[in-house]
């Protein structure tokens, strides 16, 4: 698998954006599909990718603590492309043991609470989301933050067992939003307030000029901490 991955990375650099979706789209068929956060990236990536295919399948993971203004860009998103996005919640008994466990905001304590809430809340409906799949589709890019800088393209996403296709991974900020704009896309309000990115609502916050784009998310913790498991490569 290594090996094929590394031949598609070299196949498909510097093709276009359109022509690498529609390749994996065709390919896969219903086995692929995007993890949608409605995040300006994944805003782009679900234009793009419906774009192709009108019946790809996007889904998205409700923690039970996002902001009101995901929940509004999720319900634009699905009336501006006659869509219903696939929602995936975590276990009500897991929520209640883990409140229970930590108390409602126990996430703040220490990086093992709070990985654990991710757990809960994230991981583990993102595996359920994924069970099905060869494919995900993320809107990963590499200026994100000093833990995605070295991700490719294509890699293979051992904790889950498929293949994982980082579209955006080369893009600038400058060039999602200017996309945003050319195709007047519905965009989560929050961006406009100083939330490049936006996870569950008591852990992100606006950034100040020159902070990194992902300082609002668990600002409390040191850099190379800020993950939430979705995204870990070679079991870190």
């Amino acid at each position: 698998m290594k090996d094929s991955i590394e031949l598609l990375n070299m196949w498909l650099e510097d093709v276009p954006i359109e022509k690498v979706l529609g390749y994996f789209l065709k390919t896969y068929g219903g086995k692929i599909g995007l993890a949608s956060s409605f995040g300006a990236e994944d805003q782009v990536l679900s234009d793009l990718i419906l774009r192709t295919d009108p019946n790809a399948k996007i889904f998205t993971l409700d923690t039970g603590r996002l902001p009101e203004e995901t929940y509004t860009v999720m319900e634009q998103t699905n009336r501006k492309y006659g869509i219903k996005i696939d929602v995936y919640f975590p276990k009500d008994s897991d929520v209640e043991a883990l409140c229970y466990a930590q108390g409602i905001n126990g996430f703040k304590e220490s990086i093992e609470n709070r990985q654990e809430c991710c757990r809960i809340r994230k991981i583990a409906p993102l595996k359920r989301a994924l069970e099905p799949l060869d494919v995900w589709i993320t809107g990963l890019r590499r200026s994100q933050s000093p833990t995605r800088e070295t991700m490719r393209l294509v890699e293979w996403d051992e904790a889950n067992g498929l293949m994982k296709l980082n579209p955006l991974i080369e893009w600038s900020e400058e060039k999602i939003w200017d996309y945003i704009k050319s195709y007047e896309i519905p965009y989560n309000a929050l961006h406009a307030q100083g939330y490049p990115s936006i996870g569950c609502a008591p852990c992100t916050r606006a950034i100040g000029e020159g902070e990194d784009l992902r300082a609002g998310r668990w600002w409390w913790e040191n850099p190379e901490h800020k993950e939430c498991g979705l995204h870990l490569r070679g079991g870190k």
